[in-house]
């Protein structure tokens, strides 16, 4: 997708600058984007409502696009799409459906470039940080590409009797999913947890964030262009208000991605329906820098940790723990290299933190250090907006004497702010680390690897990292990712993510025996030879 403009505020130039001619006389001039490109993606969008409403790019404020908006009935129309389609579907063999997603691995890679500078344009992050999802997408359909018949094969399971039953265990598609993706990694959300639900047999409709449309939808395109079946994938657009209950009440499967207070409704309705959900949900993720840590490879480790997306990702770190022998000297690296970090709008190679995405965003990070400080908190590094930059950009930010009085301490923030922490002994790093209602995703930085994986298995979260900050586990696609407590229920990756989208049928087999008396036997002399057997397989040890 070309550019019809470079970003206003690269080069140093402020926001607002601009050489566009005058929209008045040339509407196509103000869009930082070619509109008729625009337009092949929001014609994939299911709507007939006649509604549009604008979405614009973070980077200069120029608009991308105008999203047409669905209602009910358009919810209605993709769910009967995608039923149609899904039965043909659940029919195609396995390895073909497998083939499906590792031509999609080589696209990703192939188109890459236009995949990231849509994803900048959208969301305003840096490219480093944009070209994770590409990458993240092609592990994930490589992945269950390779694994297709590891998961969803027949599996053959012991029968009751030795050699006279034959039990084996079928994996059949839910049928519709749905996925109501976030903002905040755009391609990423709108597709990994989509390509295993396709593999298992389903369809899907997706309703991704209203910010970032455009990535989600050049994801279904390239999924039709990997050779996706029509009607396998639909996208509806509007308001979650409006949108989330009529697809919880026509989805078979539900999969979102976002806050905790949304998630427990969304968990309520599909409950009454008796439908299963997976939610990743909020968190407020500690990083453990133990005293003897390599502490230079764990303030790089902290910087990518809190500040990559400018720290709107799920398992970015906000709370610091770092032990007393070490603490002077891993503050004063974690400062240097904070302090050194380029800021820069637009979709070049070079800058290591973007902006927010959106005036809400700012606002919070904004509320949320003007109250430590107005509390006692110091500011280390960082603590001001830049409009100079975008009107997003925020500093990457270092807070130290936060307490629990301040609204940073408990909440998440989702922005480029980390606050610093002292403990005494590593049972006091755990407990503070455990502390509060969310569980994602922790890190311990320890040059002692055996200790760290101990006390990896004491902190409550569903990703625990070992001298890495998150990427790790979140690239380990066989490992299973979620969370603990409030931050959700179930979990996408490793076999968990693409068993989560299939039933359960067993199919046996009887021969020659039945279950009842046989050859004259009564009932009580029948229950006195099965128990003879049972005592007989439990000697030899069967299961």
């Amino acid at each position: 997708m070309s550019a019809s403009s470079q970003p206003a505020g690269a080069g140093g130039a402020s926001f607002g600058d601009s050489d566009l001619a005058d929209p008045e006389h040339d509407v196509a001039a103000s869009y930082a984007l070619d509109p008729a490109s625009v337009r092949a993606l929001t014609r994939r969008v299911v709507s007939t409502t006649g509604r549009e409403v604008p979405a614009y790019t973070p980077i200069t404020g120029q608009p991308l696009a105008m999203v047409p908006q669905s209602g009910e009935a358009d919810v209605e129309e993709a769910f009967a799409r995608a039923r149609r389609a899904q039965r043909a579907w659940a029919r195609t063999p396995l390895a073909e459906r497998a083939a499906m997603l590792l031509r999609l691995h080589d696209l990703v890679l192939e188109r890459q470039d236009e995949i990231i500078d849509l994803i900048c344009w959208e969301s305003g992050k840096a490219r480093k940080h944009a070209f994770d999802e590409p990458l993240h997408i092609a592990l994930t359909a490589r992945y269950y590409g390779r694994t297709a018949a590891q998961h969803l094969g027949t599996k053959r399971v012991r029968g009751v009797v030795p050699g006279l039953t034959q039990a084996e265990v079928n994996r059949t598609p839910k049928g519709v999913v749905g996925i109501i993706a976030p903002w905040n990694y755009p391609f990423t959300m709108a597709l990994c947890d989509g390509i295993p639900a396709l593999l298992a047999g389903n369809a899907v409709v997706i309703k991704p964030d209203a910010q970032t449309m455009l990535s989600a939808l050049l994801g279904a395109r390239l999924l039709e262009e990997a050779g996706l079946p029509e009607g396998l994938w639909n996208v509806v657009a509007g308001p979650g208000r409006e949108l989330g209950t009529p697809i919880i009440d026509r989805s078979d499967y539900v999969c979102f991605t976002g806050s905790t207070p949304t998630g427990r409704i969304i968990a309520r309705q599909c409950a009454e329906r008796l439908i299963g959900c997976s939610l990743e949900l909020g968190g407020k993720n500690p990083m453990l820098v133990l005293r003897d840590a390599d502490l230079d490879r764990a303030a790089e480790g902290a910087v990518r940790a809190v500040f990559s997306n400018a720290g709107q990702l799920c398992v970015a770190i906000e709370r610091l723990y770092v032990a007393d022998q070490v603490y002077d000297r891993f503050r004063d690296k974690l400062v240097e290299r904070t302090r050194a970090m380029t800021l820069r709008p637009g979709l070049e190679w070079g800058s290591d933190m973007g902006s927010l995405i959106s005036q809400d965003q700012l606002d919070t990070v904004v509320a949320h250090v003007d109250d430590a400080v107005a509390k006692g908190a110091r500011v280390l590094v960082g603590g001001k907006a830049r409009p100079d930059l975008g009107p997003y950009f925020y500093e990457p930010t270092v807070l130290e004497g936060v307490t629990p009085s301040m609204t940073c301490f408990g909440e998440e923030t989702f922005g480029p702010v980390v606050a610093l922490h002292r403990f005494h002994d590593e049972a006091d790093a755990v407990s503070r680390a455990n502390e509060g209602e969310y569980g994602l995703n922790a890190s311990i930085y320890s040059r002692d690897t055996r200790r760290a994986r101990a006390l990896a298995r004491q902190v409550r979260c569903g990703t625990v990292n070992v001298n890495e900050a998150f990427a790790a586990t979140f690239a380990s696609i066989e490992a299973p990712m979620g969370g603990m407590r409030q931050s959700g229920m179930g979990r996408r990756q490793g076999a968990e993510g693409v068993l989560r989208y299939t039933e359960t049928q067993s199919v046996a087999v009887q021969r020659l025996l039945r279950f009842g008396p046989a050859f004259g036997m009564d009932d009580k002399t029948y229950a006195q030879v099965m128990t003879a057997n049972l005592r007989l397989l439990r000697k030899v040890g069967r299961a």
